[in-house]
Protein backbone atom coordinates (compact mmCIF):
# COMPACT_ATOMS: atom_id res chain seq x y z
CA UNK A 1 0.00 0.00 0.00
CA UNK A 2 1.26 3.45 -0.88
CA UNK A 3 -0.21 6.80 0.26
CA UNK A 4 -1.49 8.84 -2.67
CA UNK A 5 -1.80 12.63 -2.55
CA UNK A 6 -4.82 13.52 -4.68
CA UNK A 7 -4.71 17.24 -3.87
CA UNK A 8 -5.13 19.00 -7.23
CA UNK A 9 -4.57 22.60 -6.12
CA UNK A 10 -6.96 25.55 -6.42
CA UNK A 11 -8.25 26.30 -9.90
CA UNK A 12 -8.26 29.98 -10.74
CA UNK A 13 -11.63 29.81 -12.47
CA UNK A 14 -13.30 28.05 -9.54
CA UNK A 15 -12.05 30.63 -7.07
CA UNK A 16 -13.29 33.47 -9.23
CA UNK A 17 -16.81 32.34 -10.12
CA UNK A 18 -18.43 34.23 -7.25
CA UNK A 19 -17.33 37.67 -8.41
CA UNK A 20 -16.44 37.19 -12.09
CA UNK A 21 -19.30 36.50 -14.50
CA UNK A 22 -16.96 35.73 -17.43
CA UNK A 23 -15.36 32.87 -15.49
CA UNK A 24 -18.78 31.56 -14.61
CA UNK A 25 -19.82 31.41 -18.27
CA UNK A 26 -16.51 29.72 -19.09
CA UNK A 27 -17.66 26.94 -16.75
CA UNK A 28 -21.23 27.00 -18.07
CA UNK A 29 -19.90 26.26 -21.56
CA UNK A 30 -17.75 23.35 -20.38
CA UNK A 31 -14.47 25.31 -20.38
CA UNK A 32 -15.02 26.77 -23.83
CA UNK A 33 -12.13 29.06 -24.77
CA UNK A 34 -12.68 32.75 -24.06
CA UNK A 35 -12.18 33.81 -27.68
CA UNK A 36 -15.18 31.72 -28.68
CA UNK A 37 -17.19 33.08 -25.74
CA UNK A 38 -16.36 36.63 -26.78
CA UNK A 39 -17.47 35.90 -30.37
CA UNK A 40 -20.78 34.53 -29.10
CA UNK A 41 -21.33 37.67 -27.06
CA UNK A 42 -20.13 40.33 -29.53
CA UNK A 43 -21.96 38.88 -32.54
CA UNK A 44 -25.16 38.10 -30.60
CA UNK A 45 -25.09 34.51 -31.77
CA UNK A 46 -27.09 33.39 -28.72
CA UNK A 47 -29.60 34.97 -26.37
CA UNK A 48 -28.99 35.43 -22.66
CA UNK A 49 -25.20 35.71 -22.75
CA UNK A 50 -23.79 38.90 -21.18
CA UNK A 51 -20.66 40.74 -22.32
CA UNK A 52 -17.65 38.47 -21.90
CA UNK A 53 -14.27 39.82 -20.88
CA UNK A 54 -11.16 37.69 -21.30
CA UNK A 55 -9.54 37.50 -17.85
CA UNK A 56 -5.81 37.65 -17.30
CA UNK A 57 -5.70 34.47 -15.21
CA UNK A 58 -5.20 31.02 -16.64
CA UNK A 59 -7.62 28.17 -16.09
CA UNK A 60 -5.62 25.36 -14.53
CA UNK A 61 -8.28 22.82 -15.43
CA UNK A 62 -7.86 23.78 -19.08
CA UNK A 63 -4.08 23.53 -18.79
CA UNK A 64 -4.42 19.94 -17.59
CA UNK A 65 -7.28 18.94 -19.85
CA UNK A 66 -6.43 20.73 -23.12
CA UNK A 67 -2.66 20.97 -23.11
CA UNK A 68 -1.22 20.55 -26.59
CA UNK A 69 2.11 20.72 -28.33
CA UNK A 70 3.60 24.01 -29.46
CA UNK A 71 3.08 24.45 -33.24
CA UNK A 72 6.06 23.62 -35.43
CA UNK A 73 7.20 26.72 -37.28
CA UNK A 74 8.58 26.06 -40.73
CA UNK A 75 12.18 27.14 -40.89
CA UNK A 76 12.77 29.95 -43.41
CA UNK A 77 16.34 28.74 -43.94
CA UNK A 78 17.14 26.86 -47.13
CA UNK A 79 20.30 25.26 -48.40
CA UNK A 80 22.28 27.52 -50.72
CA UNK A 81 24.23 24.82 -52.52
CA UNK A 82 24.09 21.03 -53.10
CA UNK A 83 24.91 18.78 -50.13
CA UNK A 84 24.82 21.62 -47.63
CA UNK A 85 22.07 19.68 -45.87
CA UNK A 86 20.93 16.09 -46.45
CA UNK A 87 17.83 14.62 -44.81
CA UNK A 88 17.63 10.87 -44.32
CA UNK A 89 15.08 8.41 -42.98
CA UNK A 90 14.29 4.69 -42.92
CA UNK A 91 10.83 3.50 -43.97
CA UNK A 92 9.67 0.16 -42.59
CA UNK A 93 9.23 -2.45 -41.26
CA UNK A 94 7.15 -3.21 -44.37
CA UNK A 95 4.84 -6.13 -43.65
CA UNK A 96 5.50 -7.90 -46.96
CA UNK A 97 9.06 -8.90 -47.84
CA UNK A 98 10.15 -8.19 -51.37
CA UNK A 99 11.29 -10.79 -53.89
CA UNK A 100 14.84 -10.26 -52.62
CA UNK A 101 13.86 -10.40 -48.94
CA UNK A 102 14.02 -6.65 -48.30
CA UNK A 103 11.86 -5.14 -45.55
CA UNK A 104 12.96 -1.48 -45.45
CA UNK A 105 14.04 1.31 -47.72
CA UNK A 106 16.39 4.17 -46.92
CA UNK A 107 16.19 7.63 -48.49
CA UNK A 108 18.59 10.55 -48.72
CA UNK A 109 17.28 13.95 -49.85
CA UNK A 110 19.50 16.84 -50.85
CA UNK A 111 17.60 19.88 -49.53
CA UNK A 112 19.03 22.26 -52.13
CA UNK A 113 17.78 20.33 -55.15
CA UNK A 114 15.28 17.98 -53.42
CA UNK A 115 16.79 15.12 -55.40
CA UNK A 116 16.25 11.75 -53.70
CA UNK A 117 18.38 8.62 -53.54
CA UNK A 118 16.94 5.30 -52.36
CA UNK A 119 18.44 2.06 -51.03
CA UNK A 120 16.44 -1.09 -50.18
CA UNK A 121 17.49 -2.93 -47.03
CA UNK A 122 17.02 -6.31 -45.43
CA UNK A 123 17.70 -4.85 -41.98
CA UNK A 124 18.46 -1.49 -40.38
CA UNK A 125 22.01 -2.65 -39.72
CA UNK A 126 22.77 -1.80 -43.36
CA UNK A 127 22.07 1.95 -42.92
CA UNK A 128 25.63 2.96 -42.04
CA UNK A 129 27.10 0.98 -44.93
CA UNK A 130 24.61 2.56 -47.36
CA UNK A 131 25.39 6.02 -45.98
CA UNK A 132 29.08 5.56 -46.77
CA UNK A 133 28.24 4.38 -50.30
CA UNK A 134 25.86 7.32 -50.82
CA UNK A 135 28.36 9.85 -49.46
CA UNK A 136 31.19 8.63 -51.69
CA UNK A 137 28.95 8.60 -54.78
CA UNK A 138 27.32 12.04 -54.45
CA UNK A 139 30.52 13.78 -53.39
CA UNK A 140 32.40 12.44 -56.39
CA UNK A 141 29.48 13.23 -58.72
CA UNK A 142 29.02 16.81 -57.49
CA UNK A 143 32.63 17.59 -56.53
CA UNK A 144 31.26 18.85 -53.19
CA UNK A 145 31.19 17.51 -49.65
CA UNK A 146 28.22 16.86 -47.40
CA UNK A 147 28.11 19.51 -44.68
CA UNK A 148 25.18 18.40 -42.51
CA UNK A 149 23.04 15.29 -42.14
CA UNK A 150 19.60 15.46 -40.51
CA UNK A 151 17.94 12.31 -39.17
CA UNK A 152 15.66 10.97 -36.46
CA UNK A 153 17.00 9.34 -33.33
CA UNK A 154 16.72 5.75 -34.48
CA UNK A 155 19.37 3.38 -33.28
CA UNK A 156 20.69 2.96 -36.83
CA UNK A 157 21.75 6.64 -36.75
CA UNK A 158 22.99 6.73 -33.16
CA UNK A 159 25.44 3.85 -33.37
CA UNK A 160 29.01 4.47 -32.21
CA UNK A 161 30.40 3.77 -35.69
CA UNK A 162 28.05 6.31 -37.29
CA UNK A 163 28.93 8.91 -34.65
CA UNK A 164 32.67 8.23 -34.93
CA UNK A 165 32.56 8.39 -38.73
CA UNK A 166 30.89 11.82 -38.67
CA UNK A 167 33.34 13.12 -36.07
CA UNK A 168 36.36 11.95 -38.05
CA UNK A 169 35.10 13.72 -41.18
CA UNK A 170 33.96 16.88 -39.39
CA UNK A 171 30.42 16.14 -40.58
CA UNK A 172 27.62 17.72 -38.56
CA UNK A 173 24.90 15.21 -37.69
CA UNK A 174 21.66 16.72 -36.40
CA UNK A 175 19.39 14.27 -34.56
CA UNK A 176 15.84 15.44 -33.91
CA UNK A 177 14.17 15.46 -30.49
CA UNK A 178 12.38 12.23 -29.51
CA UNK A 179 8.76 11.85 -30.68
CA UNK A 180 8.96 14.84 -33.03
CA UNK A 181 8.86 13.43 -36.58
CA UNK A 182 7.79 16.95 -37.69
CA UNK A 183 11.41 18.03 -37.28
CA UNK A 184 12.35 15.50 -39.94
CA UNK A 185 9.40 16.48 -42.12
CA UNK A 186 11.34 16.59 -45.39
CA UNK A 187 12.22 12.90 -45.21
CA UNK A 188 8.90 11.85 -43.64
CA UNK A 189 6.86 13.54 -46.39
CA UNK A 190 9.13 12.16 -49.09
CA UNK A 191 8.71 8.60 -47.83
CA UNK A 192 4.94 9.05 -47.74
CA UNK A 193 4.95 10.35 -51.31
CA UNK A 194 7.08 7.41 -52.45
CA UNK A 195 4.80 4.84 -50.80
CA UNK A 196 1.64 6.48 -52.15
CA UNK A 197 3.01 6.40 -55.69
CA UNK A 198 4.26 2.83 -55.32
CA UNK A 199 0.89 1.57 -54.08
CA UNK A 200 -0.88 3.30 -56.96
CA UNK A 201 1.42 1.77 -59.57
CA UNK A 202 1.09 -1.73 -58.12
CA UNK A 203 -2.68 -1.40 -57.88
CA UNK A 204 -3.08 -0.15 -61.45
CA UNK A 205 -1.66 -3.33 -62.96
CA UNK A 206 -2.81 -5.76 -60.27
CA UNK A 207 0.72 -6.87 -59.41
CA UNK A 208 1.60 -8.61 -56.12
CA UNK A 209 2.73 -6.35 -53.28
CA UNK A 210 6.06 -8.15 -53.00
CA UNK A 211 7.16 -6.06 -56.00
CA UNK A 212 7.19 -3.00 -53.68
CA UNK A 213 10.97 -2.58 -53.94
CA UNK A 214 10.76 -2.19 -57.71
CA UNK A 215 7.80 0.18 -57.26
CA UNK A 216 9.49 2.48 -54.73
CA UNK A 217 12.70 2.58 -56.76
CA UNK A 218 10.74 3.49 -59.89
CA UNK A 219 8.77 6.08 -57.89
CA UNK A 220 11.96 7.85 -56.85
CA UNK A 221 13.17 7.85 -60.46
CA UNK A 222 9.94 9.59 -61.47
CA UNK A 223 9.81 11.96 -58.48
CA UNK A 224 13.28 13.26 -59.38
CA UNK A 225 11.84 14.22 -62.77
CA UNK A 226 8.65 15.79 -61.39
CA UNK A 227 7.99 19.35 -60.17
CA UNK A 228 8.13 20.22 -56.48
CA UNK A 229 7.08 23.36 -54.63
CA UNK A 230 10.38 23.39 -52.74
CA UNK A 231 12.34 23.97 -55.97
CA UNK A 232 10.14 26.11 -58.24
CA UNK A 233 10.40 26.23 -62.03
CA UNK A 234 12.62 23.18 -62.31
CA UNK A 235 12.88 19.51 -61.39
CA UNK A 236 15.08 18.00 -58.68
CA UNK A 237 17.33 16.30 -61.20
CA UNK A 238 17.93 19.55 -63.08
CA UNK A 239 18.53 21.48 -59.85
CA UNK A 240 21.13 18.86 -58.91
CA UNK A 241 22.90 18.36 -62.23
CA UNK A 242 21.93 21.56 -64.15
CA UNK A 243 20.78 19.25 -66.93
CA UNK A 244 17.16 19.21 -68.13
CA UNK A 245 15.96 15.57 -68.19
CA UNK A 246 14.36 13.93 -71.20
CA UNK A 247 11.24 11.94 -70.37
CA UNK A 248 10.37 10.48 -73.78
CA UNK A 249 11.57 7.06 -72.61
CA UNK A 250 9.08 6.81 -69.72
CA UNK A 251 6.67 3.88 -69.87
CA UNK A 252 3.76 2.57 -67.80
CA UNK A 253 5.11 0.66 -64.82
CA UNK A 254 4.63 -3.13 -65.06
CA UNK A 255 3.58 -3.08 -68.69
CA UNK A 256 3.96 -6.17 -70.84
CA UNK A 257 7.18 -6.04 -72.87
CA UNK A 258 8.94 -8.00 -75.59
CA UNK A 259 12.71 -7.76 -75.20
CA UNK A 260 14.97 -8.47 -78.16
CA UNK A 261 17.22 -11.50 -77.73
CA UNK A 262 20.70 -10.79 -79.14
CA UNK A 263 21.89 -13.05 -81.92
CA UNK A 264 24.73 -14.36 -79.77
CA UNK A 265 22.24 -15.55 -77.13
CA UNK A 266 19.94 -17.62 -79.39
CA UNK A 267 20.00 -20.25 -82.08
CA UNK A 268 18.45 -19.82 -85.52
CA UNK A 269 15.24 -21.56 -84.47
CA UNK A 270 14.77 -19.61 -81.21
CA UNK A 271 12.36 -16.71 -80.80
CA UNK A 272 13.93 -13.30 -81.35
CA UNK A 273 12.08 -11.78 -78.37
CA UNK A 274 11.08 -12.83 -74.87
CA UNK A 275 8.01 -11.69 -72.98
CA UNK A 276 8.62 -9.85 -69.69
CA UNK A 277 7.19 -7.29 -67.28
CA UNK A 278 8.65 -3.80 -67.06
CA UNK A 279 9.70 -3.07 -63.45
CA UNK A 280 12.00 -0.04 -63.67
CA UNK A 281 14.81 1.92 -65.26
CA UNK A 282 18.49 1.08 -65.03
CA UNK A 283 21.70 2.11 -66.77
CA UNK A 284 20.02 3.74 -69.75
CA UNK A 285 17.78 0.74 -70.33
CA UNK A 286 14.70 -0.96 -68.93
CA UNK A 287 14.64 -3.41 -66.05
CA UNK A 288 12.50 -6.43 -66.98
CA UNK A 289 11.18 -9.36 -64.97
CA UNK A 290 10.25 -12.75 -66.38
CA UNK A 291 7.62 -14.32 -64.09
CA UNK A 292 8.15 -17.75 -65.65
CA UNK A 293 11.89 -18.00 -65.08
CA UNK A 294 12.05 -15.47 -62.15
CA UNK A 295 14.97 -13.80 -63.92
CA UNK A 296 15.59 -10.03 -64.19
CA UNK A 297 17.34 -8.54 -67.21
CA UNK A 298 18.21 -5.03 -68.40
CA UNK A 299 17.60 -4.22 -72.05
CA UNK A 300 17.25 -1.16 -74.26
CA UNK A 301 15.73 -3.03 -77.21
CA UNK A 302 12.20 -3.39 -75.88
CA UNK A 303 8.71 -3.24 -77.41
CA UNK A 304 5.99 -2.15 -74.95
CA UNK A 305 2.32 -3.08 -74.79
CA UNK A 306 1.26 -0.54 -72.17
CA UNK A 307 -2.46 -1.27 -72.15
CA UNK A 308 -2.10 -4.90 -71.11
CA UNK A 309 -1.28 -6.58 -67.84
CA UNK A 310 0.16 -9.97 -67.00
CA UNK A 311 -2.37 -12.77 -66.53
Amino acid sequence: MFPVDIHMGDFKCLNAIVNNESWLWHLHFGHLNFQSLENLSKRNLVNGLPHIHHPDQLCEACLFGKNHRIPFVKEPWRAKFPLELVHTNVCGLINISSVGGNKYFLTFIDVFSMKTWIYVLKSKDEVFHCFKIFKAFVERESDRQIKMVHSDGGGEYKSNEFKRHCEELGLQHNIICPYTPQHNGVAERKNRTIMDMARSMLRAKGMPNYFWTEAVTCAVYLINRSPTRSVPNTTPIEAWSEFKPNVQHLKVFESITYAHVPKAARSKSDDKAVKNIFIGYKHGGYKLYNPMTKNVIVSRDVTFVEDEEWQ
